[in-house]
């Protein structure tokens, strides 16, 4: 017997390289009821959200294979892809990016100063905005 999921179960794709931060980050997110989708490069991930149409994504800056930025430009080509937020996880204390990039970045946190709370608090309040535009 399968379980249907509630229709307003919210998925967040993490794209992190970071192994231990990509599980932290995925088990707090499932045990807040959030389903979740986990990439642990930009290509891999820029598939994933193509694919699964996440409500959210977080998304790391310098990753292999393909870094976060060329990545959201990618993604932002696609229909689907142009709307979806994105909240970006770095160590960056600033996101370096030219020509318009950094509009197509709902937020982004600093990994040095925030904490698991502070992602969920920030994820909830950009899912709300975005549902309420």
């Amino acid at each position: 017997m399968t379980t249907k999921e509630p229709s307003n179960r919210r998925t967040i794709l993490v794209v992190e390289d970071d192994s231990i931060l990509l599980w932290v980050l995925v088990k707090k997110f499932e045990k807040e009821g959030f389903r979740t989708l986990h990439a642990d490069n930009g290509e891999t991930g820029l598939a994933t959200a193509l694919r699964e149409h996440p409500d959210l994504i977080l998304l790391d800056i310098i990753m292999p294979k393909m870094d976060g930025i060329t990545m959201l430009r990618k993604m932002r080509a696609d229909a689907w892809g142009s709307t979806v937020p994105v909240i970006v996880l770095t160590n960056l204390s600033r996101v370096m990016t030219d020509g318009n990039i950094s509009g197509d970045i709902g937020e982004y946190l600093v990994k040095t100063e925030w904490d698991i709370g502070d992602v969920v608090r920030k994820v909830r309040e950009t899912l709300a905005n975005h549902l309420n535009s």
